[in-house]
């Protein structure tokens, strides 16, 4: 057995970037669905039914005009006494409306109504009152504004997991040195309780797998090189020398995947599969 300096390997940039991408994404998710679920979907319903109204006041206009009923002055009064035509419940609009509401008052007037066009009035209406120019084409149901409260909360949770691993793997890290193997959980494995070192997937994912047996108990531990150590050339490829060292003083049975070279006058095989370095990926 030989004796070297110790081998730590702590949290690299690619696991705690790739965590931080994904905490920052599902709290990004928990916003949205938090504002469509309390106030978003209720103002989505309110510019439905106020737009329904333009259109409404729109067909109620060439009605009376082609019944030779409509002038400036019987418009207006017509106008002025109808409502938007609310087909909800009061849960489902913003806190604070109060009905009956009264037509905008925009549409009470005689000459922009002549224009035919009630889009036109809805945009520059809902540019005044800062609504979105595009209503949804239907109200938003109660199950549907419950839907996105129940989605938060998964959202919510997701946040929280990642977070609790987040915190958990920065506190920790692995090592090798003359005694052995010390995992991430502080668990330390003498290399004489080694049976078996798996390295299938060490040049694809950068995963190792090593079963061990001895007076410390049985069971299997995990190496995971792209989030402790990591492969970068500049930083000396901690993981890698970490796995060197292992082998060094490994003296039980070691499970690789045999890579067969091709014969001479056969057809060009593949590239062998190698592990991608993820931490130089863009």
């Amino acid at each position: 057995m030989q004796t070297s300096e110790p081998i730590v390997c702590k949290p690299t940039p690619w696991f705690t970037l790739r965590a931080g991408a994904m905490l920052v994404m599902f709290g990004v998710f928990s916003v949205m669905f938090y504002i469509d679920g309390t106030t978003g979907y209720r103002k989505k319903n309110l510019e439905y039914y106020l737009e329904a109204s333009f259109q409404q006041a729109d067909k109620d206009f060439k009605r009376m005009k082609s019944s030779g009923e409509l002038s400036p002055e019987s418009w207006k009064e017509f106008a002025s006494a109808q409502e938007v035509p609310f087909n909800a419940d009061l849960s489902l609009l913003p806190e604070g409306t109060k009905l009956p509401m009264p037509w905008p008052a925009v549409l009470t007037d005689f000459e922009r109504m002549k224009s035919g066009q009630p889009h036109l009035l809805w945009q520059e209406y809902s540019g005044e009152m800062r609504m979105s120019k595009a209503p949804p084409k239907e109200p938003f149901s109660a199950g549907k504004i419950r839907e996105q409260i129940i989605v938060l909360y998964v959202c919510l949770s997701l946040v929280i997991i990642t977070l609790f691993f987040l915190i958990r793997t920065m506190r920790r890290s692995m090592s090798v040195d003359s005694a052995g193997l010390t995992t991430v959980t502080g668990k330390v494995i003498p290399y004489d309780d080694m049976k078996t070192l798996d390295l299938r997937k060490w040049d694809t994912k950068g995963i190792a797998l090593i079963d061990y047996e001895g007076a410390g108990g049985k069971g299997r531990a995990r190496i995971d090189g792209l989030t402790y150590g990591g492969f970068k050339k500049e930083n000396g490829e901690p993981a890698e020398r970490l796995m060197g060292m292992i082998r060094e003083n490994f003296s039980g049975e070691i499970i690789e995947y045999t890579v067969i070279e091709p014969e001479a006058d056969s057809p060009q095989a593949p590239d062998d599969a190698r592990r991608a370095d993820a931490e130089n990926l863009p």
